[in-house]
């Protein structure tokens, strides 16, 4: 049975991002599982070996960038999430799928749910870097969710019914 206890989404401030954490969510409160929003800041000024001007370099830099991203991540909870302790999490990484692998494991994610652009000039079957990255490294599954540009399709199936194990139910 599936049982989902932590749910991450990487959010890049994009509409697939949004979309992602609309679905996450709903996810979240179906299983009655913590959401963790998280933030990558790619330290696009670490540079290669021998010089400087990295962001990690300026620490009081760091720290402001981290604040602005943590506030804009507590901007997304809602009341409800933060009832439910969820959490916002920025952090500075070398890459982004490294840094949301790294976090996932950290946490113990049961799942990531992220968005990918789904950018038309790609192969088909083709998802981002970023995502495709991810789902090859991370340790739990993945769930990418493609950024919608139109009318979101009414499906006919029925709806999935999130169920705690029995051993959970009883000792309540």
């Amino acid at each position: 049975m599936l049982v989902l206890r932590d749910v991450l989404v990487p959010v890049d401030f994009e509409p697939a991002s949004y979309q992602a954490l609309a679905h996450a969510r709903e996810l979240a409160r179906a299983f009655g599982a913590r959401l963790h929003l998280l933030h990558i800041l790619e330290d696009t000024f670490d540079l290669p070996a021998g010089t400087e001007g990295s962001v990690s370099g300026f620490p009081r830099l760091r720290r402001q960038i981290e604040v602005d991203a943590r506030d804009r991540l507590n901007e997304l909870l809602t009341d409800e999430d933060r009832h439910a302790d969820a959490t916002a999490v920025a952090l500075i990484a070398a890459s982004p799928s490294a840094g949301i692998v790294g976090y996932a494991t950290e946490i113990q994610a049961d799942l990531i749910v992220m968005g990918t652009h789904g950018r038309t000039d790609k192969p088909l079957g083709v998802i981002g870097s970023v995502a495709e990255q991810v789902v090859r490294n991370a340790e739990c599954p993945v769930l990418t969710v493609r950024q919608v540009t139109s009318e979101p399709r009414v499906s006919n199936a029925p709806v999935m019914q999130a169920r705690r194990p029995a051993t959970e139910e009883r000792s309540r």
